[in-house]
């Protein structure tokens, strides 16, 4: 039995670290290396710090985390990444991030490995779309920018139809697009979602 459960808490720091290598204002702040050389350090260290989070504030033995509530999940990660990686994350990922985390540890309470492996895989799937699209929405900014100009990522999130369990809000049928914006104001970072 015992095994069954160190399994399925593997399992939930998988899903976890998929959620984070997904999560677009992390890795833009990996990318752009907020967090200083070791941002990417920090952001694998990142994982392994939500998940103990999780299980020091979560009661594994409940089917629900009476004293872990979302907006704490949120603060937690806020305060991570302005720690880390001096960023103040205002793209309304925050809360979208931090409900799949708390859906990830309440399918890890109730012992749903199949739920945590779904999760996981999903989120990764998502991840490689997002991916593929910021690649050629790069390399048609690259082409069309002038030497002078400001460079902008774009990146298209499309939704594939796919069921998350109600982990976080999908886009409608038309394409989502996120605009990456640095604007640094007394040495903080802030990356915004464009409307």
């Amino acid at each position: 039995m015992a095994g069954a459960a160190e399994d399925s808490r593997a399992l939930f720091g998988v899903a976890v670290r998929a959620a984070l290598e997904a999560w677009p204002a992390l890795q833009i702040a990996v990318e752009n290396g907020f967090g200083g050389v070791h941002s990417q350090e920090k952001a694998e260290w990142l994982g392994g710090a939500v998940e103990e989070y999780f299980f020091r504030n979560g009661d594994p033995i409940l089917s629900y985390s009476a004293d872990l509530e979302l907006d704490e999940v949120e603060d937690f990660l806020g305060e991570l990444m302005t720690n880390e990686f001096d960023t103040v994350v205002e793209d309304g990922s925050l809360p979208q991030v931090s409900q799949q985390l708390q859906t990830m540890f309440h399918h890890f309470q109730r012992g749903d490995r199949a739920a945590l492996k779904e999760m996981a895989s999903l989120i990764t799937q998502r991840k490689c779309k997002v991916t593929a699209t910021a690649l050629t929405t790069a390399r048609e900014t690259d082409e069309d920018d002038d030497a002078n100009s400001v460079e902008e990522m774009e990146v298209a999130a499309t939704n594939d139809g796919a069921a998350t369990d109600g982990v976080c809000p999908q886009p409608g049928p038309d394409s989502q697009t996120i605009k990456e914006e640095e604007i640094v104001e007394d040495g903080w970072t802030i990356v915004r979602r464009r409307k």
